[in-house]
């Protein structure tokens, strides 16, 4: 990476890093571009050579969370392992608790956006996944077994979200791996 390349990263960084500590002090709909900068000890023409306002930050932040989320998810390798996907779902909690972004966005208008990229990018792992499943189970339906592993997922963490976080992480983790484990995994047909 060159110094030009490592710079902007940086800047990039600060940027996010700033918006997301912004957040937890400020509703989303009232950050600005002056709050950004001050929080990021930038300038503003740094700010504008990353993002032409903030509606364009907080699609950029959408899009990092989604990565996020995915690359979390490609981790995951479904076995009848209670440790592995308690550490696996704990990941997600903990990811979710730290991002306030994702609070705000199950709390805002703009929420119903961020939902249609984030299926998106949920059916295409489906998708990929179902092309490689071993098993017993048809393809078709193992779509759907994950599919349902997702949609439980995300309203667990909702709910947990809108509780403002009031169970430990490893309570809400416990109870998405028993939920996967018992409920999802069997069906599965994996080992």
């Amino acid at each position: 990476m060159n110094e030009l390349d490592e710079r902007y990263s940086t800047a990039e960084e600060a940027i996010f890093d700033a918006f997301f500590l912004i957040l937890r002090e400020k509703d989303m709909e009232k950050i600005t571009v002056s709050d950004v900068i001050k929080k990021a000890g930038i300038v503003r023409s740094t700010f504008y050579n990353h993002y032409e306002n903030i509606p364009a930050l907080m699609a950029a932040a959408e899009d990092k969370t989604i990565r996020d989320i995915f690359v979390l998810m490609e981790s995951f390798h479904p076995k009848n392992d209670k440790d592995m996907c308690h550490s696996y779902y704990m990941a997600i909690c903990n990811y979710t608790k730290k991002n306030p972004f994702v609070a705000n966005l199950l709390q805002s208008p703009r929420s119903d956006a961020f939902f249609e990229k984030a299926i998106m990018m949920f059916h295409r792992y489906v998708t990929d996944v179902s092309s490689t499943a071993a098993g017993t189970v048809r393809k078709e339906n193992f779509s759907f077994f994950i599919a349902g592993a997702i949609g439980s997922t995300i309203g667990i963490l909702h709910k947990w979200i809108a509780e403002d976080f009031k169970s430990p992480a490893e309570e809400i983790a416990d109870i998405i791996s028993q939920i996967f484990l018992s409920g999802i995994l069997p069906y599965l047909g994996t080992p």
